[in-house]
């Protein structure tokens, strides 16, 4: 029976060391896949140019990959500035080249905006656009701008920046960017398009994972890095760029519904169509490591085409209310199904509280307390347990050379003093899916980013600078181990001594909210435990 509860115990450890081997996996480089050939969805999907590259002997942008969608020196560029963004549109292509975030700062270097549409500096991440056919403009043509900086002056609700590019009818094509005070949506429209032609939109994007992938060790999973494509009748589909790679990508190509996105570790850029309007999505490689995925519009009778392209971090709140599923771009991996309201939970205590850190540490205490039945006759166990150890100490003694004899004896006495052995257990087992989803959550949402609690714990998503909280979580469960009963086999006992220490190494690691979440139920356990333990032996005493 001893045997079966270190078991139980070490299926604990094995996960927390699978969250380890997933995080050293994580911390090598990984080599882009390549392929000869590139897979294309549909007849419309295969009319849709490939992106620009520098023409023979032209001087790309600094940093570019070579190869890539990179914009030639020499093309206009406007600089627009709005509460949420610093962004870049070229006129080569009309293409979104740069994406800042103003209000959420860069992984590496806080004083620096996170950038998440790139031309070559770290990543290519464009987004593109165009009319398909025959002299129509499209992300390979120059197109005509107001180059400089364009600005969202105070007072102002919305800033619009025209593109026009001559067509082949002999008359001119406009597009045009339109973004919104306090909004990551930005509206992408093209007039003096000939009805019955389309439009195309899309994301062209390199294969490397963001950047702060470093800091995840998911069950052996990173964070979902790709396009993904959500319709009612399919629901929400992520695929590989390696799938793309072999022409085994599998999504919906044809509706009157959904969206298609470019997904990434706290960020996403989406195409929004309007409801009801018919489109084909479509996904290819484009380049060495470069991808495209994108959907085609058809042209209304007036010629114009518009869409939505939302581009900025995952908020699950806002995203649910801007389309259908677009919230389940938050990777939450395979416990979904637990993360999902565990994060509600902690977003309802956050309202109340204002500071994850504290919302942390409630819900711990609420789940602590949903639990507190099953915990409190598990330590009931486990103190029965600890009054017992002196008589199994002894029978080990007296039957210590024939183990079916002293199993028999074991048993009888657990029989006779009604306990369960397996019963201390419990706790362990019902808390690992619950302390993985929590993990899921504290990596996979952008509201931990970044997110203070106090001192010197400037941000709960990454390990603890300082090791402070590791180090009070292994003196906790130290404790612990000192009110569980001592296991008469004195190889059990140094393994549950030692444990303590393995776990404080390998939460060195973890994020600090995780640390918080453990060590702060370490610390309710304790005092439950020591409470019931103590009155379990006042009345073996009576």
């Amino acid at each position: 029976m001893d045997n079966r509860r270190l078991i139980l115990l070490l299926v604990f450890s094995f996960s927390l060391i699978m969250l380890w081997d997933a995080w050293q996996k994580q911390s090598q480089p990984k080599l882009a896949p390549t392929a000869k050939t590139a897979p294309t969805a549909g007849a419309a999907a295969g009319a849709v140019p490939t992106p620009t590259l520098p023409p023979a002997g032209s001087a790309a942008v600094p940093g570019a990959v070579p190869g890539s969608a990179a914009v030639v020196a020499g093309a206009a560029t406007a600089k627009i500035r709005t509460d949420l963004y610093v962004a870049e549109i070229s006129s080569l292509g009309g293409d979104i080249t740069r994406l800042e975030l103003v209000r959420h700062p860069e992984t590496e270097d806080k004083s620096k905006n996170f950038l998440l549409f790139d031309n070559g500096g770290k990543h290519i991440y464009l987004g593109q656009s165009g009319v398909i056919g025959e002299g129509m403009p499209n992300h390979k043509t120059e197109w005509k701008l107001v180059a400089g900086e364009h600005v969202l002056k105070d007072g102002e609700q919305k800033l619009e920046v025209r593109l026009e590019a001559p067509a082949a009818n002999g008359g001119k094509v406009a597009k045009t960017y339109v973004f919104q005070r306090g909004s990551y949506q930005i509206e992408v429209r093209h007039d003096g398009v000939a009805p019955g032609a389309h439009a195309y939109y899309q994301i062209t994007r390199d294969g490397k994972p963001a950047e702060g992938q470093n800091n995840s060790m998911m069950m052996g999973v990173v964070t979902f890095t790709g396009p993904a494509v959500f319709t009612d009748a399919e629901k929400f589909q992520k695929v590989e760029f390696a799938d793309i790679l072999k022409n085994k990508a599998k999504f919906a190509q044809k509706a009157d519904n959904g969206w298609l996105a470019m997904v990434q570790h706290y960020f996403v850029a989406a195409w929004l169509p309007a409801a009801g309007t018919q489109r084909e999505y479509f996904m290819r490689k484009v380049g060495e490591d470069l991808y495209s995925a994108g959907v085609i519009l058809p042209v209304g009778a007036d010629g114009k085409s518009t869409i939505s392209l939302y581009a900025g971090p995952q908020e699950q709140d806002k995203l649910e209310k801007i389309a259908p599923g677009l919230d389940l771009v938050v990777d939450y991996g395979w416990l979904t199904v637990i993360a999902a309201p565990l994060f509600w939970v902690l977003g309802a205590i956050y309202k109340l509280v204002g500071n994850w850190g504290w919302a942390i540490i409630g819900l711990t205490m609420l789940l602590k307390g949903i639990f507190f039945p099953l915990s409190a006759a598990s330590y009931k166990s486990m103190a029965k347990m600890r009054v017992l150890t002196p008589k199994l100490m002894k029978l080990k003694e007296t039957y210590g050379d024939d183990k079916q004899r002293l199993n028999q004896e074991m048993m009888a006495l657990y029989k006779k003093e009604k306990v369960n052995p397996l019963g201390g257990c419990l706790p362990v087992l019902v808390q690992i899916p619950v302390f993985i989803a929590l993990y899921w959550v504290l990596l996979g949402t952008v509201e931990m980013r970044n997110a203070p609690w106090l001192g010197w714990i400037t941000d709960l998503s990454v390990k603890d600078p300082y090791y402070v909280l590791p180090l009070i979580m292994g003196a906790t469960m130290f404790i612990q181990t000192k009110l569980n009963p001592t296991p008469p086999d004195p190889i059990q006992a140094k393994v549950m001594l030692y444990m303590p220490i393995m776990f404080t190494v390998m939460f060195l690691w973890f994020p600090a909210g995780l640390v918080l979440y453990w060590t702060v139920n370490n610390i309710l356990s304790i005092a439950q435990q020591w409470q019931i333990t103590r009155m379990v032996e006042a009345g073996e005493k009576k």
